[in-house]
Order: structure tokens, then sequence, then C-alpha cells
């Protein structure tokens, strides 16, 4: 935020609304999977059809790829940090032999390199496998970030100089500044909000996840936020130093004070901050890029499968360059989430007030013509489509604009709004276009006087058997892959009201 213009408090307001924002979105994406127990790529047939969902499937598995990638680059800063502090100029002066183009030295090869090997055995862990890794970095994160503030306030004596705080003088009307920082905000949380179903399919009754982000999360990433800004401005204003990275922070700590005391305290800290960015990594991307792979290439790849292959794609990406400009950075977070935001606009709708929250799960796995739900034109529901391409399309220009394209100032400004434009625009579209194009589940839904999730309540038993001639794509789990023939057993376990 202070990269794009904003001052402190400015960036603050912006942060606490994307947040907000991002909460209630998430809570309406997460009532899907915590009723019928389904990840994204299968809440997607359900809305896009059974060959749709392979675009907002693949749009997904991209930005988490992305994702994935940039957050093994943050927590290898923090690898450097803890090498820093245990072995000290030994470490820092390891010669270099990485050009100075590519932006990455060989310490920083070494620290990628070993926070990659880290992130190896925890991809053959399933979500409910890994609650010891979410609940230590939700014990450590706290204290960490609070000793961190005190002990720059204390070093510092408070002189935050937050008037000073803002690395660029603002181009454009502040206003429009703070819609961009909200649009950006939100852009970088997309993957959580679009990813919810990977998470609240787990739930042990409805609303399970909900009310816990709905309660704490603004709060709490608002709360770190401007804990990191305050520390960071302390620092920058008493020493004379622009740093806005925790790493960086750490790294001119370690200058500045060389005993052993600090060095173990650093140290601490990084290896706090390093099992955080794994234990988000691994939740918001991995999970996710692996199930996506699942849907897309189900004939080679599994879970398990995608997970190890978004490992390899972290070295392809490169996210090193995309670090090397503050920018460039928010330009691509603002934009990619104009994309994810028309695709979770139009799911929550459709179940909320398209299918009115019912699923006929086993037509999910079945590619068959004659599927009287999920079939729509020949497997996408172009109703989605047209309003998703429609409520894109206001801030494409803008965002074209932000990548250096010249396009008028009104434009521009419209691309300052794309998340938001793009989520509100494509839901109302589609709700607008149904009720007088109705989808093929729609009608079924019609017909059979369907009543609010009844679908989700109408069996007691745990297990549903379902005879589908051929099922295509992920199991209930997303952990298996290829056709196949015959007798399908889905578990549907049945959630408590709630």
């Amino acid at each position: 935020m202070i990269g794009i213009g904003l001052n402190w408090w400015q960036s603050i307001i912006a942060i606490f609304i994307a947040q907000s924002i991002s909460v209630i979105t998430a809570a309406f994406n997460s009532r899907c999977s915590e009723s019928y127990h389904i990840g994204f790529p299968i809440v997607a047939r359900s809305v896009f059809g059974i060959y749709g969902a392979f675009y907002a499937v693949g749009a997904r598995a991209m930005l988490a790829a992305i994702y994935y990638s940039l957050k093994i680059y943050v927590g290898s800063s923090f690898v450097v940090n803890m090498l820093q502090a245990v072995f000290g100029s030994s470490f820092t002066n390891i010669p270099n032999h990485v050009p100075a183009s590519v932006g990455f030295t060989t310490q920083q090869f070494l620290a990628f390199f070993l926070y990659w090997l880290i992130h190896i055995p925890l991809v053959f862990l399933r979500l409910n496998q890994l609650k010891w890794l979410f609940t230590l970095k939700m014990a450590v994160m706290l204290p960490t970030m609070i000793g961190l503030f005190i002990f720059c306030m204390v070093n510092t004596k408070a002189q935050l100089g937050t008037g000073k705080l803002s690395s660029a003088a603002p181009s454009t009307n502040i206003a429009w500044l703070i819609f961009y920082g909200i649009n950006t905000a939100l852009g970088a949380h997309s993957t959580l909000v679009t990813n919810q179903p990977d998470y609240s399919r787990w739930a042990a009754k409805r609303w399970a996840s909900i009310w816990p982000q709905l309660l704490f999360y603004p709060i709490s990433v608002t709360v770190s936020a401007v804990l990191g800004i305050l520390s960071t401005a302390a620092i920058n204003n008493v020493w004379g130093l622009k740093l806005w990275n925790q790493w960086d922070l750490l790294t001119a700590i370690l200058v500045r004070y060389p005993q052993s005391s600090a060095r173990f305290a650093v140290f601490l800290c990084a290896l706090c901050w390093a099992i955080l960015v794994i234990g988000t990594n691994i939740a918001a991307n991995s999970i996710p890029f692996g199930a996506d792979c699942a849907l897309l290439a189900p004939r080679y790849l599994n879970q398990t499968r995608g997970q190890l292959l978004g490992l390899l794609l972290a070295w392809v990406i490169c996210p090193w360059y995309i670090y090397a400009s503050a920018a460039t950075f928010t330009k691509f977070l603002s934009g990619y989430g104009l994309f994810m935001a028309g695709l979770t606009g139009i799911m929550v709708v459709d179940y909320y007030f398209i299918s009115r929250g019912n699923l006929f799960l086993h037509h999910l796995y079945d590619n068959k013509r004659d599927n009287p739900h999920y079939r729509f034109y020949s497997g996408v529901n172009i109703q989605a489509y047209i309003a998703y391409i429609c409520g894109c399309a206001l801030g494409f220009p803008g965002f074209l604009g932000s990548l250096g394209v010249s396009v008028p100032i009104a434009a521009q400004e419209l691309g300052y709004l794309g998340w938001l434009l793009s989520f509100s625009v494509s839901a109302l579209l589609y709700i607008a276009m149904c009720s007088v194009w109705p989808t093929q589940n729609q009608l079924a839904v019609r017909r059979l006087a369907l009543k609010w999730e009844e679908k989700a309540f109408e069996s007691d038993e745990d297990y549903q058997f379902a005879a589908a001639p051929t099922i295509m794509g992920t199991d209930v789990e997303g952990q298996h892959g290829g056709e196949y023939t015959g007798i399908v057993v889905m578990e549907t376990v049945q959630p408590k009201s709630g």
C-alpha cells in the first residue's frame, strides 16, 4: 500500500475495508461445500457445466501456481534470516555466482532450495492431517508480531515519523488511490476467497468455518498490518532506511545488533514467520492447485501429483522477478483478481438464488449427454460465461492501463474498481439473465419444487450409491483421477444443521 502512494493511515483503512469485503464474500462462498462436502472443482461444475468448469479451474490453477512460488520465495527470505543469525559472516560472505541481472544471490538460492525441500513431505498429507501445522502457526505468530513491534518501539523510542510514510507521490486523486489500494488488497486475497470450498468441505457442520472468519479475520489481519507498518515506520525514520518487508527488517536488525542475544531473537522471529508462510501456502495454494490438476488431467494427475507439479513449477515461475518491483507486483495482484472475482460472484449467486442450495451430486460426475442438470449447452453454462465476460470487460481496459497500455482516465479509474465491478456485475447480470433465460439445473429445481437446501437434508444415510455409466474427473475427495465405468460410491456425509 505504501508503495503505491498511500500514507500509513490510508493504507490501514484500505486494508480493513478489503479484508471485510473478502471475509463476507468468503463466508457466502463456503456454504455450498459445508453442505455437500465437495471442493472447488466440483462446485465449479455445478455452476459452469461439466466442461465449462475447465476454464474456472484452469484460471484458479494458474493463480495458485504463481502464488505458490511467490510464497516459497517469501518463506525462503526468512530462511536467509535464520542462516544469517546462525552462521553470521560465514553465510553472508559466500561468493555469489549468480548474475546480478537475475536478481537472486547464491545465498538466496540456497535458502529457496532448503525451504522448497520442506514442502515435499507436506504435500503427501491431506488437509485434515495438517491441523497441527495450522494450530502451530496460529500459536506462534501473535507473540512474534507483538515482540517485534515492542523491540522496534523501544529501540527507536517510538519515533514513527508517520508523516513521511509514503514512498511515492500520488499521481491521481487520493480517493481513487484508496480504491486502488482496496482493489489491490482484494486481488491479493482473491485466492483465499475463491478457495473457500477446498477448506469448508471439511466442516463438521454448517457455518463451522464461517463465524470464526467473520468475527476474527478482518481484525487480525488489520492489526498485523498496523503493527507491521508502525514497526517499519519507526525503523525507517530513526535508522534512515526504506524497508517494507519483514525479512529486510530482520536483516537490518542483525546488521545493527550482531550480538548473540539479538541473533537468537531474530532466528526465532524468522522461524515463526517461515512457519506462518508454509502453513498458508499449503492450505491456500498447494492443496487447491493439486485439486485443480486432478480435474484438468485426471488420467495422469491426482491430488498429490498435482501438488508435486506445483512444487516443480515454483522454479519455472522465477518468483524473484515478480518481487523485484513492488509496482509490478501490485499490478499483478490487482489485475488477476479481476478475473477471479467474476467467477466467485457467479458461484455465490448460483447457489443462493438460482439452485437455491440444491445440488445433484452424482450428476456432477456424469458427462453423458442426457445429464439432466449440468450438461447445459455441450457441457457449458452459456449464461454464466456471458455474465462473467461482461463483468470482467468493465475493468479490463484499466488493467491494461496499469500494465503500461495507453487508456483514457475513465478506463483507468474503472480499473481501480476492478474486483468490485467484476464481482457485482457478473453476479447481478447472471441473476437477471437466469430470470428470463433459466438454466437447465434451475428448471429442474423448479420442476421438483425443491426448498432451500432440500437435497442436502434428503438422506440420513452416510453413503449414497449412484449408478453412473461414465464418471469423469475427480472423486468427492479430489484424490483419484481417470475415467471410470460402473457403480460409484460417493461419500455424502450429512452435516449437522446450523
